[in-house]
């Protein structure tokens, strides 16, 4: 959780400097429609974040916070990955260097959150 909770925040961060090479970004990425589409998920990202790394904070501190936190973040974790893979589907763009981190973000949270639901 940790790492996909800073990974987002590089992420953004490398993209907002445009360090990635063209060759690297998503089909289209000078399509300013499809830049929007990307961009669209900043704020879902960095909620992902912000609340993942303070359920974690709280968590080491033993708050009762931390629990409804990283609940919440890989919630959203699972969501911003489903809808990066609808957006690719509609799109009959199946390009594998896209859709594993997405499909890392969709399925990694559900056994988490499983365990979590159940206590």
């Amino acid at each position: 959780m940790l790492l996909t909770d800073v990974g987002f925040i590089i992420y953004w961060v490398v993209t907002g400097l445009h360090l990635l090479p063209p060759e690297w970004l998503y089909r289209d990425a000078s399509n300013a429609l499809m830049v929007d589409w990307n961009w669209s998920f900043l704020s879902l990202d960095l909620l992902v974040s912000a609340t993942g790394l303070s359920g974690l904070h709280l968590a080491r501190r033993g708050a009762r916070a931390a629990r409804g936190l990283v609940i919440v973040s890989l919630t959203l974790t699972s969501a911003s990955g489903l809808m990066a893979l609808s957006f690719w589907v509609l799109r009959r763009d199946f390009d594998l260097g896209w859709w594993l981190p997405n499909v890392f973000l969709l399925v990694y949270p559900v056994p988490y959150l499983v365990r979590l639901l159940r206590e």
